[in-house]
């Protein structure tokens, strides 16, 4: 009670007038610190909350889940002919900071329709997808590009060798567990050359299926201290988002012009 007593005093501020001027009287009133000065101290204990299971950590998809989704279907996104997609190829493309790049990785190409706009762009592109069935279009797509590679490869599991300027992770991120996408980031930033670009793009809505959300991937991304984004663009719809080895250094600084 003593100790308490000192406590209060202390904050004079509170239990004293500042001055004789209208509007700086004592704050807290004689009545008020009553109920701080009494002998005793009242607890309420309540019943122990029930505790809930806790629920385990969504894990990555499988690549049957992809086999399924792709069998007997050539473009399940529509990525050939929605112009939702034709319009976000445009603006991952227009956010490249760089008009040409060496070495670069695409995770999760589908199709190879992004894929064929990086090799317009890209001295060597090595594209990789978990599910064999769309790697097929996508050879058949860019069989006259010889720069272009394709691998079939889980990223979670089997990372390339080698270094990379352009490393590409779109519409990819949420299908993998908090894990092992935290573990494919540490990878990308791993293998950027030093003056690199890891571009991101994801859908923001939720799908029942997926361990994450759009937002959630590229939250994770941003944890990644060695990185600093150069670029973010966000819709409604998804969030694109540009990175480079920290310190990122701007399109304008790096071309001269401040």
């Amino acid at each position: 009670l003593e100790a308490k007593h000192q406590a209060m005093a202390l904050h004079s501020s509170q239990t004293e007038p500042l001055s004789n001027a209208a509007g700086d009287e004592v704050l807290l009133r004689d009545d008020f610190l009553a109920h701080f000065r009494r002998p005793v101290e009242v607890y309420v204990r309540a019943e122990a909350p029930v505790r809930e299971e806790a629920h385990p950590e969504p894990s990555s998809l499988t690549r049957e889940f992809f086999d399924e989704f792709y069998k007997g279907k050539t473009d399940p996104w529509g990525f050939e002919t929605r112009w939702y997609e034709q319009r976000k190829r445009a603006i991952t493309m227009a956010s490249l900071p760089r008009a040409r790049f060496d070495r670069a990785l695409e995770v999760g190409c589908s199709i190879g329709v992004l894929t064929e706009q990086l090799s317009k762009r890209c001295d060597h592109v090595l594209a990789t997808d978990i599910a064999e069935q769309p790697l097929g279009v996508a050879r058949q797509r860019l069989e006259t590009q010889p720069h272009v590679e394709f691998r079939q490869m889980a990223a979670q599991d089997d990372w390339p060798t080698g270094r990379f300027d352009l490393i590409v992770l779109s519409e990819i991120g949420y299908y993998l567990s908090r894990d092992e996408l935290a573990l494919l980031i540490r990878r990308a930033a791993g293998s950027l050359s030093s003056n690199g670009v890891l571009v991101a793009c994801h859908w923001r809505h939720p799908v029942q299926d997926y361990p994450l959300s759009g937002d959630q991937v590229h939250a994770v991304i941003q944890k990644d201290t060695s990185l600093a984004r150069l670029v973010r663009h966000e819709e409604e719809d998804f969030v694109l988002e540009v990175f480079s080895p920290a310190p990122a250094v701007s399109v304008a600084r790096e071309t001269g012009l401040i």
